[in-house]
């Protein structure tokens, strides 16, 4: 029987690429450029399985762009960067990685409302630049955790994780917002209180920590008006999706004052990043680092291919979208 012809559309892992490359019939992107959406349209007439990432947008044009694929096996854990509705209607199968990448997202998210709090990313851009003159007492005095409320939107996995991390390491209370109370256990061991309303938490909270999917249901969840009822003084946190944030009224809440400092690992149209945030000082900026450890890298190449192997074998994939 002939092996399945799959499309990596960027490099993975060499450990993963090896073992796709045993068992199947694999075509690596070796420039590792992003592919254009001509190029993923055509490759739906190609290929049997294509492989994305976040960096690809597997729009419907795309996905009718041919009739061989019949799996979309993401590499990652979010996936509105594809047409779950269109690739439902051609009935092909969607998978993506979840569980896999939870704790390296939630070490992200506590960098960020470290470098924040502390001012760290101010602090390096001064010291490089020749501008520190030493030590003093008024020196980019930020902001302790310790005792400080982190406010998660969305408490899933990932909001979970760095709940814990938060709560049982630096000493903050935790609350969070969502469709329903969480886990009573879970509630219970980090004494988390919940809100119903997303403005009563974002006025509570000293730090705002977003962990919901992206996609229309979230599209500038976070706007002008929500950034408004956000204490003052108060930090964001974006670890889950660019989209999420309204970045022109973040930009306008950071320079105004109102908003103490955000940091950021996600943008609505990477690679770009808003041009509102980038003259900004209180505002840490990451090039979406959220699973960016070798460990955590090769898992999630590890759990596609897992989703890959079983569809060839006809049996249920591991982790469907759709």
């Amino acid at each position: 029987m002939s092996k399945l012809k799959v499309l990596v559309t960027r490099r993975w892992p060499a450990e993963v690429e090896s073992r796709l490359a045993e068992q199947f019939d694999v075509t690596l992107n070796e420039g590792d450029a992003p592919m254009s959406q001509q190029a993923l349209a055509a490759a739906m007439g190609e290929y049997d399985v294509l492989c994305p990432t976040v960096s690809d947008r597997i729009d419907a044009d795309v996905i009718n762009g041919g009739s061989r694929v019949q799996l979309i096996a993401n590499y990652g854990v979010g996936f509105d960067h594809i047409d779950i509705a269109a690739a439902k209607a051609k009935g092909i199968a969607v998978t993506n990685t979840p569980g896999v990448l939870t704790d390296a997202t939630a070490d992200i998210a506590l960098t960020l409302i470290l470098m924040a709090a502390r001012r760290a990313g101010e602090g390096e851009r001064e010291l490089r630049a020749g501008q520190w003159s030493g030590w003093r007492p008024t020196h980019l005095i930020g902001s302790a955790l310790k005792g400080k409320v982190l406010g998660c939107v969305g408490l899933g996995r990932i909001g979970i994780a760095t709940a814990r991390r938060a709560h049982h390491g630096f000493g903050m209370k935790v609350a969070y917002y969502g469709r329903r109370p969480c886990d009573a256990a879970v509630g219970q061991e980090l004494d988390a209180k919940f809100y119903p309303n997303l403005n009563d938490l974002l006025r509570e909270a000293d730090f705002v920590s977003l962990h919901v999917p992206g996609g229309a249901d979230t599209a500038n969840l976070i706007d002008a008006d929500a950034i408004a009822a956000m204490k003052k003084g108060s930090y964001l946190i974006n670890t889950a999706r660019g989209g999420i944030v309204d970045h022109d009224a973040l930009a306008a809440a950071l320079k105004s004052g109102h908003l103490g400092g955000a940091g950021l690992d996600v943008y609505p149209a990477e690679p770009a990043v808003p041009e509102a945030l980038l003259g900004i000082e209180n505002v840490v900026l990451l090039p979406h680092l959220g699973s960016a450890n070798a460990e955590t890298r090769i898992a999630m190449g590890m759990c596609a291919l897992a989703n890959v192997a079983a569809y060839a074998k006809g049996e249920d994939v591991p982790n469907p979208v759709a």
